[in-house]
């Protein structure tokens, strides 16, 4: 059983099908949090930031493996979750923003992935559409976007298709036998569903979902993101471009019929999923600071997500004994995450340990009892 039907949760749901194992998937609203807003973008190495070293491992084993996931999804799925490969343009309005993008170009470096800096005019030979005003950048290759309501779409039927059974519910508890070993769980409707092993993918609901079932609690809250989608000529954009503009950080993400995803906000707002204006402002006018076609786009979309986050930025995934294993806590990564993630959640479920390697982000069984 998988509790949590984002695209983590739905991953492994589908993975676990395929695997040969009888899945129920529950839910109250299948992949309509934070997976559904997201913008797809596949690029660990333009969005490592300091201290996060580790995350940029992870994400560069994930985006491997998405090549045959994403192939699997339109077999399994019959719909193409349109995973493209887009180099990552990055670009500094103002003098100060362009040291912080060479801060981030050193860091780059040290994974030894192909980023080169690049000057004004060079900026806008890659993007001719750039705004003249930006003072230089970088360009990162090998890295890559999917339509993120594709890929639900996709993953949605390749587990329906694989058997997954879908529980349109929310879980109150789980179920455990007189040995303590989890057995299933009581959804809010008061249906009890019994399986051998239960995966908690339930993103900032995890806490909540495992509160109160003596093991170590990862610690999992809500980030608000605020996301636009906008419609432009197809083809205007040939890269993914991240900006920093008077030192806040913006993305445009191309997809290939137009649409372009402007985003994102970090809000540290709780469960809050209100639009507001200023977000909305803030973003359009950081986005068309660097891009200013965007001003004559049409806005189709605004939206807000909430984003599973750790207090340490990672993820937690990996066996929690007792027939659980936990697969959260992905924040920014979740869609990137997603193949690796149910990877080793197969790899749980199966031997009940953690992958050789990636013990690190398994869940801390010698932490305290949760409350």
């Amino acid at each position: 059983m998988v509790v949590g039907a984002g695209v983590i949760g739905t991953s492994c749901a589908w993975s676990l099908a395929r695997d040969g194992l009888t899945v129920t998937l529950v839910d109250p609203e299948p992949f309509r949090g934070a997976s559904y807003v997201a913008a797809g973008m596949l690029a660990p190495i333009s969005e490592l930031t300091a201290g996060h070293e580790r995350l940029a491992e992870l994400g560069l084993a994930s985006l491997a493996r998405w090549p045959a996931f994403a192939a699997n999804v339109t077999a399994d799925g019959g719909v193409d979750p349109e995973l493209r490969s887009l180099s990552t343009v990055t670009v500094a309005l103002t003098r100060a923003d362009l040291a912080m993008v060479d801060e981030h170009h050193a860091r780059q470096g040290t994974h030894g992935s192909a980023v080169t800096r690049l000057r004004s005019r060079e900026l806008r030979e890659h993007e001719p559409l750039l705004a003249p005003g930006v003072v230089g950048g970088s360009v990162t290759t090998g890295e890559a976007a999917v339509d993120t309501r594709k890929v639900g779409a996709g993953l949605t039927g390749a587990a329906g298709a694989c058997g997954v059974r879908t529980v349109a519910d929310a879980v109150a508890r789980l179920d455990r036998d007189a040995d303590g070993q989890v057995r299933g769980v009581t959804t809010a409707g008061g249906d009890v569903v019994r399986a051998d092993a239960v995966v908690v993918a339930a993103g900032h609901r995890t806490t909540a979902v495992l509160a109160g079932q003596g093991h170590a609690a990862p610690e999992v809250r809500p980030v608000k993101g605020q996301i636009l989608r906008l419609r432009g000529p197809a083809g205007a954009l040939g890269h993914q471009v991240r900006a920093i503009v008077h030192g806040r950080q913006v993305y445009v993400v191309p997809r290939a019929d137009g649409r372009l995803v402007v985003g994102a906000t970090v809000e540290e707002r709780g469960e809050d999923r209100s639009v507001t204006a200023g977000a909305v402002r803030e973003l359009l006018d950081d986005a068309s600071a660097v891009l200013p076609f965007l001003d004559e786009c049409e806005l189709i979309e605004a939206t807000a997500g909430l984003r599973p986050a750790t207090v340490d930025d990672r993820p937690v995934i990996g066996p929690a004994g007792s027939g659980l294993v936990i697969a959260t806590g992905h924040h920014r990564g979740g869609v990137l995450l997603a193949p690796l993630t149910a990877d080793l959640v197969v790899a749980a479920v199966r031997t009940g340990r953690a992958v050789p390697g990636f013990e690190d982000v398994a869940p801390d069984l010698e932490a305290a009892p949760w409350s």
